[in-house]
């Protein structure tokens, strides 16, 4: 497949060496914060994405500490991008560090000056070499400690920025790292271990519900699904509008994005329960009505509750006006919910046993259930409620640990920051009444 080009309205990831940054290339004008530097974005338009651009000054107030520098990018090759240890032609290094004192005044250029520098040169390779020549312990450190330096100092001389396509695994790093709260702290390991319990396909209908997780649990969901397919996902959450940052980043194709049926969970279940009654089943409630909670079919923040200050509307303008998108979405939903579906996503900032009790009975038999939580005890609960009603099978409860480590010649090691929990999954499959009747 030919790679895209970058267009006006896409989302876009900006690296910068290892970090990273979400951004929505809105309009010709548009411009990116990376620190201290701001990017004008102007030069992006119809270049394929994967392109590696330079950070050329533009305007910067020195002498100012904190100011901001504005530059401008331009297209280079990655043939620009060489080693600085080969640029700098260094070959000397010491056997330990021992005879190093960290007093803070191993390098003669002050702050000024390395200021000055940075305004007259637009290359990170010059800073660095200047760095290097007026640096007293430099010649003198190892080999890895003299890479280590370099390393630091190009980290905050780099001129060159990547331009790539958001991906799953990408926004995943990204939101964890900036905010790991409006993600629920679901961690890429934990969002893959998601994705491959609940079996999501090409094929079949699936049904999510989720807090809140910038659209990364439905774009993930949706990704795995594929374009060419007749899959479908249900998305349910509890506000009147869903988040989809995540959805409007991977630029799907509109066929794929119309497998996802985004609506408000109290207002598709009050018109499920509310419409035509399903037929009983053995050893169950006669209504599926008994198993929803009050609180859910009386939900007064429902796009579908009026107010009561707002004045009715006559029958004849009710007919004539044509349905809203929630509507009709709402309809989709409820077809599938009687058709019934093939796996249930849960991730819930709240208890998730109310809301389970009124989902499970929309799950076809043998089907997984996939339910998060950021809280073992609240999982531990509704574990207790499933192995008691035996409408579950196979429950496991487990929690995912990951280690990163740094990979480099001689040096493997772990990385010394990490972090320790990305919450709990709780997973099972559905039983059918014969199934539960045997057990």
């Amino acid at each position: 497949m030919a790679t895209p080009n970058i267009q006006l309205g896409d989302y876009i990831i900006i690296q910068r060496q290892k970090y990273t940054k979400l951004q929505k290339f809105g309009n010709i004008d548009a411009t990116a914060q990376l620190g201290k530097e701001q990017l004008e974005l102007n030069a992006l338009l119809d270049q394929p994405y994967g392109s590696t651009f330079k950070m050329c000054v533009k305007e910067s107030k020195a002498g100012k500490r904190g100011a901001q520098r504005q530059h401008t990018l331009k297209l280079c090759s990655e043939t620009e991008l060489r080693d600085i240890r080969a640029v700098l032609g260094i070959s000397s290094s010491g056997e330990d560090n021992r005879d190093i004192c960290d007093n803070g005044e191993a390098q003669a250029l002050k702050s000024e000056d390395i200021e000055q520098l940075r305004e007259e040169c637009n290359e990170s390779s010059k800073i660095i070499e200047k760095l290097v020549e007026n640096s007293k312990t430099f010649h003198t450190r190892t080999e890895y400690s003299q890479e280590k330096y370099l390393k630091k100092k190009e980290k905050k001389y780099f001129e060159f920025v990547q331009i790539r396509l958001p991906s799953i695994r990408l926004m995943a790093d990204i939101f964890y790292r900036q905010d790991a709260e409006k993600v629920m702290g679901i961690r890429v390991d934990t969002l893959s271990q998601i994705i491959s319990y609940s079996g999501v396909c090409g094929f079949g209908n699936y049904l999510l519900y989720e807090s809140g997780t910038n659209g990364l649990l439905p774009a993930a969901m949706l990704n795995s699904i594929g374009a060419a397919t007749e899959a479908t996902l249900v998305h349910m959450h509890p506000g009147n509008v869903p988040q989809k940052q995540a959805l409007l980043a991977l630029k799907l194709p509109l066929e794929q994005q119309q497998r996802c049926i985004s609506v408000n969970l109290y207002s598709v279940l009050r018109e499920f329960y509310q419409g035509e009654a399903l037929p009983p089943i053995a050893g169950e409630s006669s209504s599926l009505e008994d198993a929803v909670p009050e609180s859910l079919a009386t939900e007064p923040n429902s796009p579908t509750e009026p107010t009561s200050k707002k004045p009715k509307l006559d029958e004849s303008e009710c007919t004539n006006r044509s349905p809203l998108r929630w509507q009709l979405e709402n309809k989709r939903a409820c077809a599938l919910m009687h058709a019934k579906f093939d796996c249930l996503v849960m991730a819930a900032k709240e208890h998730p046993s109310s809301i389970l009790q009124a989902l499970l009975p929309l799950l076809n038999s043998s089907r997984p259930i996939v339910i998060f939580s950021t809280c073992k005890e609240l999982l531990l609960e509704t574990y207790m409620e499933l192995k008691t009603s035996g409408k579950v099978t196979n429950l496991h409860l487990t929690s995912n640990w990951m280690r990163m480590y740094q990979i480099l010649p001689n040096r493997t090691h772990p990385e010394v920051n990490m972090s320790g929990n990305s919450g709990y999954l709780l997973t099972g499959y559905t039983l059918s009444s014969a199934e539960k009747t045997q057990e």
